[in-house]
């Protein structure tokens, strides 16, 4: 592409979704392999699972580079303990969201980065290098043979014969290696693109504050450049299929055993070399997420920059952001968790989610969905989708059980903690559900812990009253239709509409009657309620 038409996409671009393919494998491989010990908090695949977080990726990141992309992926599934260089961080979005001319021209330098293979950039600080053979001695020695053998043909012909004896030795060593050679074509040739785009970027002031030692790490990957250029000829050639030349080169690094000792030479420097590549990728990595955020504000109606607060969680018109035409809601969370109830699809699990994804950005990205948002710094744990696991043969309940057990250990740790959870224990039966639900439910809520629960049972509303402000989402049911509204109302919910759904579907008649009659006969047995709460 011409670099005016890409200077061109990239301003109509600026605030767009991405139309790209998302490999997860490569996308997440840098926060798989990174320790994280200094986060606040790791968000554990089982969260992610239920709050969407993969769809909730791909519509948040706007990053130029595949190294962009996985540090936005790592800092997204990583709550820091504290909110370090915000005003500085601000700044620079600002400047970059302001500052056509230079958010361009950093995009084109990032989108240098943007080839599949930037992606193992990590892997040279993170993975374990290939290491010589003790052997290696031996392809030392037949280089040398070889070099000292075509140095003497001039003076005694029969060296020929030493040298292509040498050659053919070499042939088998050279293919060995190229098992080796292969891992890291990739890799390397990106790592002198990261380091050349990185000396270019670091010139810039405004970027320059993201790291003032950069420029030390820059120079010690351009003390191995040289060498390692011979990585980027040999990618060039395989994918360029120049025959002629290929040939050529091949013989020169068969007859001296070039590759193994060039690689070998490389990896040893480059083991020495792990934190100067980690701060190089970090701060591509740094800038690439910033122009991210920026064009994702700039693509969105409504956003805010949370206020941390100490104890309460304030959203005023949040909404969630994968959600068309999402409505919004407000809501003031103090001394008590909040307890939702509502019929299916009312609204109820949209919510919950919608106050964990806006957590998770507020406190990685500093950006939420909404007008208003304030909350605590907050570890966040979840029970929303749990599904039976065939293969290590556990049933539904028992899996929520392990969840929910995780959760109650965390409660009682003195750590502030946020926990959401959607119809706790519905894999069992109604008495043991609202017992179990209620005990749960209570521990959770002591300390400094935040529950945003949902439930069908109405029971359990009068026995949270104390612990749980109740809210409800409700619908309209007319003559042939059911309409939800989706607003988040105080109480809990008074109306029943589940028979009059079936109704509106066309069950038979006889099935209505017979629920109606049942439904009627057992709220005058008090089984709905006071049964209920004897047994608990």
């Amino acid at each position: 592409m011409r670099k005016k038409k890409k200077i061109d996409v990239l301003k109509e671009s600026f605030g767009a979704l991405k139309n790209d393919a998302f490999n997860f494998d490569s996308i997440g491989s840098y926060f798989k392999n990174k320790s994280n010990r200094e986060s606040f908090h790791i968000l554990s695949d089982k969260t992610c699972n239920d709050l969407d977080f993969e769809e909730l990726f791909m519509f948040l990141d706007r990053t130029n580079s595949k190294v962009g992309q996985q540090y936005l992926y790592n800092k997204l599934r990583n709550i820091p303990a504290q909110s370090e260089a915000l005003e500085f961080k601000e700044h620079l979005i600002h400047k970059l969201s302001q500052d056509e001319q230079l958010r361009v021209n950093t995009q084109l330098q990032l989108d240098k980065l943007n080839k599949t293979e930037a992606y193992y950039i990590a892997s040279l600080f993170q993975g374990e290098y290939e290491k010589a053979p003790r052997w290696f001695f031996v392809i030392r020695l037949l280089s040398f043979t070889s070099l000292l053998s075509l140095l003497m043909i001039p003076f005694n012909a029969k060296m020929f014969f030493v040298f292509f004896g040498t050659f053919i030795v070499n042939i088998g060593f050279h293919y060995w290696n190229k098992r080796n050679l292969y891992k890291y074509l990739g890799s390397i040739p990106q790592l002198l693109k990261l380091n050349s785009v990185a000396a270019k970027l670091f010139k810039i002031t405004e970027f320059k504050e993201i790291n003032q030692e950069l420029k030390s790490s820059i120079q010690v990957i351009k003390q191995v450049r040289n060498r390692m250029s011979f990585f980027r000829l040999e990618a060039n050639l395989q994918s360029e299929f120049e025959a002629v030349f290929w040939g050529i080169l091949e013989l020169i690094k068969i007859a001296f055993l070039l590759e193994p000792l060039l690689l070998f030479g490389i990896l040893k420097r480059l083991d020495t070399k792990r934190k100067e590549i980690e701060s190089v990728y970090c701060f591509i990595g740094e800038i690439d997420t910033l122009i991210s955020i920026a064009s994702l504000r700039k693509g969105i109606d409504i956003y805010c920059i949370p206020t941390i607060t100490k104890s309460e969680i304030r959203a005023e018109k949040v909404y969630h952001p994968l959600i068309p035409n999402c409505i919004s809601n407000t809501i003031e969370v103090n001394e008590k968790s909040i307890l939702l109830t509502g019929s299916n699809m009312s609204g109820k699990t949209s919510f919950i989610r919608t106050i964990g994804l806006n957590m998770i950005c507020g406190l990685t990205i500093n950006t939420c969905f909404a007008k208003v948002m304030d909350f605590p710094r907050l570890r966040i744990y979840s029970a929303i989708r749990i599904n039976d696991d065939l293969i290590n043969d556990k049933s539904y309940y028992f899996e929520e059980v392990l969840t929910i057990k995780e959760m109650i250990e965390n409660a009682s740790n003195g750590q502030a903690n946020l926990f959401l959870l959607d119809e706790i224990f519905k894999g069992t039966n109604t008495v043991e559900r609202i017992s179990a639900g209620k005990a749960v439910l209570s521990a959770l809520s002591n300390s400094n812990n935040f529950v945003f629960v949902s439930t069908h049972d109405i029971e359990l509303t009068d026995l949270l009253t104390d612990e749980y402000e109740l809210y409800h989402f409700s619908e309209v049911v007319n003559e042939n239709k059911v309409d939800f509204d989706y607003k988040l109302k105080p109480g809990k919910l008074k109306n029943r509409n589940a028979i009059r759904i079936l109704e509106i579907n066309e069950y038979p008649q006889n099935i209505i009657k017979e629920a109606i009659a049942i439904s009627v006969e057992l709220d005058r047995l008090g089984t709905d309620k006071n049964i209920i709460v004897d047994k608990t």
